[in-house]
């Protein structure tokens, strides 16, 4: 019958991919996909009652409350709170329902703004996190603690990497709690249609970010769960520092937007650098991103293209919605 794999935030932006990738795994079984209006992973009661109905062999988390910079200044308690309180229950009904292994997902916001790039794993603990979205690295950082400790103290064999920035079709193009990428290319995609002559972008485009394709990102999360059991984290980094400036641009390009990129330097720009070494996860479960920059940014602004053509996002099929 295969493994029974529970896939929480399976209907979502990364969690859609995993469960495609999942799929394609003779490995696996039954996937299940747990929606939130009947299990709140916030309330443990809800929790419990999600694995004591679906009984998961293995767990892999990807719920969680995300957004940019604007959304992590404007609720940082519900950012840190939330996360910290998905993982707790998720892990302790883990436990109890003799759980084989769990795939818990990290964050590269969890490294100190004062890290050296690139981000190597042993560097986590080495101070605080940036200040725009410190509560939200410090949640993902104590779950990494809670997984060590589970695996120390219960034997749950948890796991959690690390991914880098995600980017892709599919992704949050809300203005108000998008990424970077979605945004701009929201921006410029619409800006471009509408003959608009200038678009501003945040900040004065001299950080530099690091950008993982969703699908790459998908596929490593499988491949951990089914290769990889060590309690140290696996950073999942993409092909290299971009300055936002630069990446702008070739969004603009992209898009077919002809006009003029202002800075708003009132805004912030977050973290100076951040990139991570993907050398722990390459050695380990023979990770390599497997697409460009380039392709990534023409794959998603065809789908937001086609999104905004068709104004219906299609479902994630051939699964169990719990």
């Amino acid at each position: 019958m295969g493994t029974r794999v529970l896939v929480t935030g399976g209907a979502g932006f990364l969690g859609s991919f995993v469960v495609s990738a999942l799929q394609v795994r003779e490995w696996c079984g039954e996937i299940v996909v747990p929606r939130r209006s009947r299990h709140d992973l916030r309330d443990a009661e809800a929790t419990r009652r999600l694995f004591s109905d679906v009984r998961p062999e293995i767990v892999i988390h990807l719920a969680a409350r995300v957004g940019g910079i604007a959304a992590n200044a404007a609720q940082p308690a519900v950012f840190c709170e939330e996360n910290a309180l998905m993982g707790m229950n998720v892990l302790h009904e883990s436990v109890r329902h003799g759980v084989d292994k769990v795939v818990c997902a990290g964050s590269v916001c969890a490294y100190p703004a004062s890290a050296p790039v690139p981000f190597r794993e042993e560097h986590l603990w080495d101070g605080f996190p940036e200040a725009t979205n410190a509560p939200y690295g410090i949640a993902k950082r104590f779950l990494l603690t809670l997984c060590q400790a589970y695996r120390r103290q219960y034997g749950l064999r948890a796991v959690c990497p690390i991914p880098t920035n995600l980017y892709g079709p599919g992704d949050h193009f809300d203005q108000e709690t998008s990424h970077v990428i979605p945004a701009l290319v929201r921006r410029f995609c619409d800006a471009a249609d509408r003959g608009d002559r200038v678009v501003t972008a945040w900040g004065d485009g001299t950080p530099t970010r690091d950008f993982l394709y969703v699908e790459d990102a998908a596929e490593a999360m499988v491949e951990i769960a089914e290769r990889y059991d060590a309690p140290e984290p696996l950073n999942l980094g993409g092909t290299g520092e971009i300055s936002i400036r630069t990446l702008a641009e070739r969004i603009a390009e992209k898009s077919g937007f002809v006009g003029e990129i202002r800075w708003d330097k009132t805004k912030s720009n977050g973290q100076l650098r951040r990139c991570v070494d993907s050398s722990r996860a390459r050695a380990a479960i023979g990770f390599v991103p497997m697409h460009t920059l380039a392709e990534g940014l023409e794959s998603t602004i065809q789908w937001y293209s086609s999104l905004r053509a068709s104004a219906v996002r299609a479902p994630v099929t051939g699964v169990v919605l719990s």
